[in-house]
């Protein structure tokens, strides 16, 4: 959020698999389930979902302007993708958002998500899935990184990733990569780092996968704003020491999305359906300033209860 500007995001299920909507261009034309608003200066961005038992599980980040620190949320749907459920399940003294989820070789489960802001890069293991979540204590990667996007391929493990770096730019125009042997690790950053540089096409905004094309990593073009769309990066080579990708045209929200026609920052692969946020932008300084009352009032209210 900038100074008198508001993003709030909306996330959706696309009754269509990613494969489909990269081959389309786009979501336009496809039947989407939305979450309902979560409250007024609140959103739910970030989504990323497992099927399990004829259930769809998706996680996503939940964030409230007046704490400014997410936190990851679990939506249950079942097969007519009915919200069955809906409740927090992993909270930090820091900022959590992008819960990657990814079956290791053996098929554990795992969530990846961003928490730059505590100074490294987490794993974490399910205990009771959906609901409790544990850090696996061997995973080790050098330093705090962004949108952590990993995937098996070509027998092994590769990461691609934003830096977190000193200096805010760098997060959404510069693309790094690292590989391993096993998910835990140990990661070795790729000598080329960074990889690429393009602020429309180096962040990562959602799941890789593997298409008739070959791998596609979803990334943000954050040239106007940030998280304007979607670009399709065709990873063309990757090696320990080699890369090379191109860029396809960026995917944007179509206009039938209207207010939340502002930008979309997440891709994310889930069986027969993707997962989507679009946004829209409140430019108004009335934005700010309500903001800012009801974290005011927030935090009176917090007070009075001894939190």
């Amino acid at each position: 959020m900038g100074l008198g500007r508001t993003d709030i995001w909306r996330t959706g299920i696309v009754h269509a698999p990613m494969a489909q909507i990269l081959r389309d261009g786009g979501v336009a034309g496809h039947e989407v389930t939305w979450l309902d608003n979560p409250g007024r200066f609140r959103f739910i961005a970030d989504p990323f979902g497992v099927w399990r038992d004829g259930r769809l599980y998706l996680f996503a980040e939940a964030y409230d302007y007046r704490v400014k620190v997410g936190r990851i949320d679990v939506f249950v749907f079942d097969r007519d993708l009915t919200l069955l459920e809906h409740c927090p399940v992993l909270n930090e003294p820091w900022h959590l958002s992008y819960p990657v989820m990814v079956h290791d070789t053996d098929g554990t489960l795992y969530m990846m998500p961003e928490s730059g802001k505590s100074g490294q890069q987490h794993l974490y293991r399910a205990t009771d899935f959906p609901y409790r979540w544990e850090r696996v204590a061997d995973f080790r990667f050098p330093g705090a990184i962004v949108d952590a996007s990993p995937i098996f391929h070509d027998g092994r493990w590769w990461l691609f990733y934003a830096p977190w770096g000193q200096c805010a730019t760098d997060r959404i125009s510069l693309l790094h990569v690292a590989w391993a042997e096993r998910l835990t690790g140990p990661w070795h950053p790729h000598p080329g780092n960074p990889v690429r540089r393009d602020i429309r096409s180096t962040r990562p905004g959602g799941t890789p996968i593997v298409t008739e094309t070959g791998l596609v990593l979803p990334t943000q073009d954050c040239a106007r704003t940030y998280g304007g769309a979607i670009t399709p990066l065709h990873v063309t080579l990757l090696t320990p020491d080699r890369f090379g990708a191109e860029a396809g045209p960026p995917l944007t929200p179509p206009p039938a999305f209207a207010p939340y026609d502002d930008g979309m920052h997440t891709l994310s692969a889930a069986g027969d359906v993707t997962l989507i946020d679009v946004k829209h932008t409140d430019p108004s300084v009335a934005g700010r300033a309500m903001v800012e009352l009801d974290r005011l009032v927030l935090r009176r209210a917090r007070r009075a209860v001894g939190l």
